[in-house]
């Protein structure tokens, strides 16, 4: 499968959650449990965020243009923070509540947990295999995707808890669980957090900027490599831009500089775009790393 993951399998996803929502919203108030109805606003929100996450998917790809010169790319990584910052939310309530039931125990429906808490599991793993391809390569579907898999993992809980209960009457196992379930939700989207903010602040990918200035340097009639810039668009794509010293030659002779680093750059270090500006003397004793900023580097 394509990494994008297509329309009818996010459909497809938010519907089930729909279902798993309604199912586990009347199971959870029948039963009285905490962590059912607690999964099922978990679900609630999960449709939300698969369908902020298709929209945010078909706003990447439409194409450049003259106000998004680098297109809508980086859609995908706000959804992917918001759907991460969602999950880090619910987990903070779902702890706060938990800790609430502990201290105001009441009696839960073992039977009743159990079965919706099975109907949860399945349709969760449902969905969670079909959005499992298109996980791996994008933050957007990878933040969905973890919202799934937090369910599957928290039904699973539920499951367990209500097995227990339909033997033994232990009132703190309810919310016990939904601590469980909710710190385990926050370990797996804080991850998602830092890439998106690190993406989004433009921080520095990670690189081999030595090997860089190396390699560079190496090229026939580069004499020094300074004012480097290097960022993301999203969590696949890397653009650097940087000032090449070079020996004073004709125009011609410097596109053929050009093309070797492009070639170095793109080959060895996997980037995709890179904008390098030719110099003769301007410059040569400046840094490869740009940290002063003043007039003269704003014109630039």
């Amino acid at each position: 499968m394509d990494e994008q993951i297509t329309g009818k399998r996010f459909l497809a996803v938010t519907v089930l959650n729909v279902l798993i929502t309604v199912v586990e919203i009347i199971g959870g108030l029948v039963s009285g449990s905490l962590a059912l109805l607690s999964d099922a606003f978990h679900n609630l929100g999960d449709s939300f965020s698969i369908v902020l996450g298709y929209v945010a998917q078909s706003i990447a790809n439409k194409p450049e243009t003259s106000k998004r010169t680098y297109g809508y790319r980086r859609a995908e990584i706000l959804a992917a923070m918001v759907n991460a910052a969602f999950l880090i939310i619910v987990s903070v309530f779902l702890i706060i509540e938990a800790i609430k039931r502990i201290q105001q125990p009441t009696h839960i429906n073992g039977e009743i947990m159990l079965i919706v808490a099975v109907v949860g599991l399945v349709a969760n793993l449902l969905s969670a295999v079909l959005l499992h391809s298109g996980s791996h390569n994008n933050l957007n579907v990878k933040a969905t995707y973890l919202h799934v898999l937090s369910d599957a993992l928290s039904s699973f809980a539920v499951i367990i808890g209500g097995v227990i209960l339909t033997f033994v009457n232990l009132t703190w196992l309810d919310p016990v669980l939904t601590i469980a379930v909710a710190i385990y939700i926050a370990y797996e989207a804080w991850p998602v957090i830092k890439q998106t903010v690190t993406i989004l602040m433009e921080s520095a990918p990670k690189l081999d900027y030595n090997g860089i200035e190396q390699d560079l340097v190496k090229i026939d009639g580069v004499t020094a490599v300074h004012h480097v810039h290097a960022w993301m668009i999203d969590e696949k794509r890397i653009i650097f831009s940087a000032h090449l010293n070079c020996h004073d030659m004709k125009l011609s002779d410097v596109e053929k500089i050009y093309s070797q680093v492009d070639k170095i750059l793109r080959e060895k270090y996997g980037i995709c775009h890179v904008t390098i500006q030719a110099e003769y003397h301007r410059g040569k004793d400046e840094d490869f790393f740009d940290t002063v900023v003043d007039e003269e580097h704003l014109i630039r």
